[in-house]
């Protein structure tokens, strides 16, 4: 078994280095880089919008994810947790909110409400053992 962060192979590729491959795309890329921008440039003025689109992405790509406001209740108890999850699911409902946007809050009102449990429990079992102690 070989150590963590030790190479089975010490004389192999340094870290970081490329390939030949990427090496020769590079200079490829340096020396026509500009004629081939000036080409899709060209291209997307005539028309074509395939060149029109690849150039949009560039500039603008499309956003993956935007921001969002939504006025959820205190989630310090299960109960707010519980409150702040029927609207979420009543926001995707009337689709105020996307289906990904959902799952991404009530993914953290979940991890929230595990933490209040995990908080609970701990207390719980806390005073079972002072009882148990006592006795």
């Amino acid at each position: 078994m070989f150590e963590k962060g030790k190479s089975g192979n010490p004389r192999g590729r340094p870290a970081g280095a490329r390939n030949k491959a990427s090496l020769m795309l590079d200079k490829l890329m340096e020396k026509g880089a500009q004629d081939i921008v000036e080409t899709v440039i060209d291209r997307a003025k005539g028309g074509d919008m395939t060149a029109a689109r690849l150039i949009l992405e560039r500039l603008a790509p499309p956003a993956k994810e935007r921001p969002i406001a939504i006025a959820l209740p205190p989630v310090c108890h299960v109960q707010g947790v519980v409150d702040a999850q029927a609207l979420v699911i009543a926001s995707l409902s009337s689709g105020e909110l996307l289906p990904g946007e959902a799952t991404a809050i009530m993914t953290m009102l979940e991890a929230q409400r595990k933490g209040i449990e995990t908080v609970k429990l701990e207390a719980r079992i806390k005073s079972l053992e002072e009882n148990l102690n006592e006795l």
